[in-house]
C-alpha cells in the first residue's frame, strides 16, 4: 500500500501530504531539515490573512475564529509582517 493510500484524512491534509511528498522526492536523497517550521510558515500566513479579511480586520473576532487569544494573534501577525 502506498503512503498516500494509508491515511483517512481531510482534503486539506491530503493536499499538505501530497506537497510534502513532492518536496521529499525533489530532494533526490538529500536529507531535509526544518520541515516542521517550513510547513507551519507556509500554512499559517494564508490562514491568518484569510481569517482577518473575513472578519474585516477585527482582531478579537479573528482570534476567536482561530481559537487563540488576541495577543497570540498579534504576535503571529508581527512574525508574518501582517499589518
Amino acid at each position: 500500500m502506498e503512503l498516500e493510500q494509508h491515511f483517512d484524512e481531510s482534503e486539506l491534509s491530503t493536499c499538505v501530504r501530497r506537497v510534502l511528498l513532492e518536496y521529499l522526492r525533489d530532494l533526490d536523497g538529500e536529507a531535509p531539515t526544518g520541515i516542521y517550521e517550513m510547513v507551519l510558515n507556509a500554512v499559517e500566513r494564508p490562514v491568518l490573512d484569510l481569517v482577518l479579511f473575513q472578519t474585516g480586520g477585527n482582531q478579537s473576532r479573528a482570534a476567536e475564529w482561530l481559537g487563540i487569544n488576541r495577543n497570540t494573534l498579534r504576535k503571529k501577525m508581527q512574525q508574518h509582517g501582517i499589518k
